[in-house]
């Protein structure tokens, strides 16, 4: 039996009909009004445009052509202005109609998708009981295994092609449903010339939303994130009852941030070389050799250690001076070696995996030999005081996180450079065929990387108070990849933002904070850290597979 809610496509036809004349009627009027008055002053604005930018007229030729223009652009406009009341009065007839009517016909059109959408479904598992049927009996009239293995097979087929049916019939019940919503809105557009208020806009966006949502590639997006968050909101809750404190108070938010600064200029770095398809294993000795460049230079005092058996004093220069020094030799250190791995990645196609495991063993080797592992003890506390204060409770260390943060944004989304990162890193081979120098952007994003490696490392330097040794910043290569990863920068290539890594960090930065708070042993947070990057490079690989 038809359910007398589906209509037909005459039936919905006839339903708009009255709406097609009035709405129709009105636009004729609008047309007209705006024939001499709003299009000849868009036509002629274009014109006009179009004049500057020809190359063909010479000066006094393009004067007198805007000239001209010029003038009946003011007699259009007076028109424009002389019929604007008339355009309103009608553009808001209009849209008091719609309001009070389009309801009548997109109501019914709702219903009879919802009507249709449980027809399908009913349809879908007769069907489906239907072949099931079919299947037993045949299945039982067989005795060859062979014979009984081609039927599961044709069997499975006619299952996957009744799924099909029915997907294709669903979507087709949804686009009736979208272009029904959606028609409302194109009869505003045509009245309003394009104007939409910021509600009708909002509108639009949602509608659009639930019209292109889909569940499985959602959860392939967010799922880990989601997974992430009922793990804070688990913490949040049991946090009061072992420890007898709140876990997320603002005090505890702010150090989050704060311990998340400097961790953000490194996965920044190595954002830039997973986009690139590669990776920097060194990054955590980066740091251990920028902590010790920092706090040697930096030094309360006269080094008590020695580096290859020479004992350093700074303190005859102004704290300002060794502040910024530090943060120079950290950048030139970092960047030298970056550099290095860089120039055997791009010029010999060695993969960053081992260039900078390479970079990683010969820091760690050079810095452990010439300190002999010791740690150099604290800064002058008043560098930190300058460069980084605390205003209040708020500390000045991430205003450099946030300040580096658009940095990169920009380069990455607003530069030339940024642009060739996301292409090199996409497809180097099509990008060196458009002319593209993949040596050069290798390169570039190994140096950028080095830079922001040196002021991540001078930041903790200052944030710690000094304290620099070799070991120092040991997992956080891990730390910032892993940051990267579940940001959504993906070692296919050429995917990822700037807004992901932000992310990355912080949700790992506050993971260890919240783990560290109810007193979980480091080595088991080291667990948890590789579930969260095995579960991240797993979903990753999935809208990899799915995309090819």
């Amino acid at each position: 039996m038809t359910d007398t809610r589906i209509l037909s496509a005459q039936d919905e036809e006839s339903l708009r009909r009255p709406i097609d004349e009035y709405i129709g009627k009105i636009q004729e009027q609008l047309d007209e009004l705006r024939q001499d008055g709003t299009e000849k002053v868009r036509r002629l604005r274009n014109h006009i445009e179009l004049i500057k930018a020809d190359k063909n007229y010479t000066k006094e030729e393009r004067a007198e052509a805007i000239r001209k223009d010029e003038t009946a652009l003011a007699a259009a406009k007076e028109v424009e202005a002389k019929n604007k009341g008339k355009v309103e009065s009608l553009i808001a007839d209009g849209e008091n109609y719609l309001k009070e009517h389009f309801g009548e016909y997109f109501h019914p059109v709702e219903e009879s998708c919802a009507a249709e959408k449980a027809q399908a479904q009913q349809q879908y598992e007769q069907k489906l009981a239907e072949l099931k049927k079919e299947h037993e009996k045949i299945i039982s009239e067989l005795t060859d295994r062979k014979e009984i293995k081609d039927e599961n097979y044709v069997y499975r087929n006619r299952q996957f092609d009744a799924r099909m049916s029915l997907d294709n019939e669903l979507q087709r019940i949804k686009d009736r449903r979208h272009e029904a919503f959606a028609y409302r809105y194109h009869l505003i557009d045509l009245l309003r010339m394009s104007k939409f208020t910021f509600a009708e806009n909002r509108a639009q966006s949602w509608e659009n939303y639930k019209y292109t949502f889909n569940r499985k590639q959602f959860l392939l997006k967010n799922g880990l994130y989601i997974v992430i968050i009922l793990i804070f909101i688990f913490l949040c809750i049991i946090t009061p009852v072992l420890k007898g404190t709140q876990l997320f108070t603002v005090a505890n938010i702010l150090n989050i941030f704060q311990q998340a600064s400097p961790r953000m200029f490194l996965a920044l770095g190595v954002a830039g070389l997973i986009l690139l398809t590669g990776t920097d294993l060194s990054v955590g000795r980066m740091v251990g050799m920028g902590m010790v460049t920092a706090t040697i230079i930096m030094h309360q005092g006269i080094n008590t250690g020695s580096v290859f058996g020479h004992i350093f004093d700074f303190t005859a220069l102004p704290i300002l001076v060794r502040a910024i020094l530090a943060l120079l030799c950290c950048i030139i250190f970092s960047t030298c070696f970056t550099s290095i791995a860089g120039f055997f990645t791009a010029k010999f196609k060695m993969h960053p995996f081992i260039s900078t495991m390479s970079n990683m063993l010969i820091i760690f080797g050079l810095v452990t030999y010439a300190t002999k592992g010791v740690s150099f003890g604290a800064i002058e506390p008043g560098i930190p005081a300058i460069f980084i204060p605390k205003i209040g409770k708020f500390p000045t260390i991430i205003i450099w996180a946030v300040a580096a943060i658009a940095i990169v944004w920009f380069i990455w989304n607003k530069t030339r450079f940024g642009k060739n990162l996301y292409a090199v890193g996409g497809n180097p081979e099509a990008a060196a065929a458009s002319g593209i120098s993949v040596f050069k952007v290798t390169m570039g994003a190994f140096i950028m990387a080095g830079i922001l490696y040196g002021f991540g490392s001078w930041l903790e330097c200052m944030r710690m108070v000094g304290s620099g040794s070799a070991a120092y910043g040991q997992g956080w290569d891990m730390d910032a990849i892993a940051a990267c990863v579940v940001g959504g920068v993906s070692f296919t290539g050429g995917i990822g933002r700037i807004s992901g890594v932000v992310v990355g960090v912080l949700i790992f930065t506050a993971l260890t904070y919240s783990l560290t708070i109810l007193g979980i042993d480091t080595n088991l947070q080291f667990v948890f850290e590789g579930i969260i990057i095995l579960t991240a490079v797993t979903l990753d690989c999935l809208k990899y597979v799915q995309k090819k």
